[in-house]
């Protein structure tokens, strides 16, 4: 498959992927987005472009990445299935096509009730392996869900999250596999900090065959603080930071530059296993130290293809 999208280009030759995430604003702020894409250009081969994520309102990801492309970056659409219907995720998928956006990641998406809005009704018309196929029937048989013809159709390059860190663990490589199934052909994970389990999940992977059909994208978080470090091990579902890291972080006379240091020896160690193809850098609201960490990981220059 032939989307014309960068990131494609990237991992089909074989080049370790680099991909970064880019928070809209809570309104209608441009310059919030410039300043952001400022940090990332050159420097990451495709940016996601997130969904109000964490359920609270934020400029529209389509829009949003329409004016990352402006700045010169290539964006991933973060679409969620909490907030449309089947009717809307697919005008929206051929409108971003329209415009230019070749890539796209299919999320559930987080629960409204943790949002600003707890009292909004929550859609999940079809969930995120449902989405995942919609999008590469469209691409592929040139039909909406309902079997009618498109008549231009989007050849989106298609990407899925998947944790390995979710109870019950045994199960999380089969989820891997059936969106894999659904038409995924690239996984970013969530953010990784246990790494013997990220080892384990990556050997099912590796075992199943399942890594020579999909592009595999490492998650990683800087840490800013032993609090954000303890928070996150408490009260983030689905996220495991074993107690060493978190004594380093509290124990770090300068936490910041600690975190830094965590990240990049994780992505040193994230190139070194077997069926891991990139890796995707979460620095929420720390746009500004991408450069540093691409720097410091030997993830930059960035091939060119």
């Amino acid at each position: 498959m032939k989307s014309g999208s960068n990131l494609e280009k990237i991992l089909e030759a074989g080049h370790f992927a680099f991909t970064g995430e880019l928070g809209p604003p809570r309104g209608a702020n441009v310059e919030v987005i410039k300043k952001k894409a400022g940090f990332l250009k050159g420097i990451v081969d495709a940016v996601n472009i997130t969904d109000n994520q964490t359920g609270v309102v934020r400029m529209a990801s389509w829009a949003a990445c329409l004016l990352a492309m402006k700045e010169g970056l290539e964006p991933t659409l973060q679409m969620v299935c909490r907030d449309r219907n089947r009717l809307a995720m697919q005008a929206d998928i051929c409108g971003a096509y329209a415009h230019g956006i070749r890539n796209m990641l299919c999320l559930s998406g987080d629960h409204q009730q943790f949002g600003d809005h707890p009292l909004s009704k929550g859609v999940f018309d079809i969930d995120s392996i449902q989405l995942i196929y919609t999008v590469r029937k469209m691409r592929e048989s040139g039909k909406f869900i309902n079997d009618e013809e498109i008549e231009v159709v989007p050849k989106m390059f298609i990407g899925a999250a998947e944790n390995p860190f979710a109870e019950p663990l045994e199960w999380r490589v089969y989820r891997l596999a059936k969106k894999i199934e659904a038409g995924a052909d690239f996984i970013q994970t969530q953010c990784i900090y246990d790494m013997k389990i990220f080892r384990e999940w990556m050997r099912q992977a590796n075992d199943m065959g399942l890594t020579e059909k999909v592009h595999i994208l490492a998650g990683v978080t800087p840490l800013k603080s032993g609090g954000m470090a303890r928070y996150m091990a408490k009260n983030v579902s689905g996220i495991i930071i074993p107690e060493e890291i978190i004594d380093r972080m509290v124990k770090a006379p300068k936490p910041a530059e600690e975190g830094i240091k965590i990240c990049v020896e994780q992505i040193e160690e994230l190139k070194e296993i077997k069926g891991v193809h990139g890796i995707h850098l979460m620095a929420i609201e720390w746009e500004h130290r991408v450069p540093e960490i691409a720097e410091r990981a030997k993830m930059i220059p960035r091939p060119r293809v």
